[in-house]
């Protein structure tokens, strides 16, 4: 994730402001804030700025992704050019129903807070949306999951652990 997050640190801090790059990254799927972080970390935007930006980026495409992917999926399914990758996404998701419906919302929360490979606020509402939670509490538990992420990645970017990658 590293690599992908300096590319893009690179080249968008090229072209827009660095705000505005830590916020893309934060944005976007897999990077997320977790990315948006290490970004800021990068650009040397203050601590509790560069916080914000990446919550908030992290943030953004959640109410979009809880609403319309279960729309998109369906979409995908009934395509026979697509019906096929549709079923690879459903499998992958099916991998991460059955912990989150066990732990329920808190299971979500966690799934979203705790920064591994395949985790974090996209993925983590995808599955909300395709196993039907209820959508208001399915977004409140990403967005303590996110805070959580964001405390856990503070460490690594801000603290002792980003001292020692610079």
């Amino acid at each position: 994730m590293n690599t992908l997050v300096q590319f893009f640190t690179e080249h968008l801090a090229k072209i827009l402001s660095k705000e505005a790059a830590i916020f893309i990254i934060s944005v976007m799927p897999v990077l997320e804030l977790r990315g948006g972080l290490i970004a800021a970390s990068l650009l040397d935007i203050p601590y509790l700025k560069a916080l914000v930006i990446c919550i908030l980026g992290n943030l953004v495409p959640i109410p979009f992704v809880l609403f319309f992917i279960e729309k998109l999926v369906l979409f995908l399914e009934s395509n026979k050019h697509t019906e096929r990758f549709a079923r690879i996404f459903r499998s992958k998701v099916d991998k991460h129903k059955e912990t989150i419906e066990k732990y329920n919302l808190f299971g979500l929360t966690l799934f979203v807070g705790i920064p591994l490979p395949g985790t974090g606020a996209w993925t983590g509402s995808i599955v909300a949306g395709l196993i039907h939670m209820n959508r208001r509490k399915a977004f409140l538990s990403i967005i303590l999951g996110v805070l959580l992420a964001a405390a856990i990645m503070s460490v690594i970017s801000y603290g002792i652990l980003g001292t020692i990658i610079h």
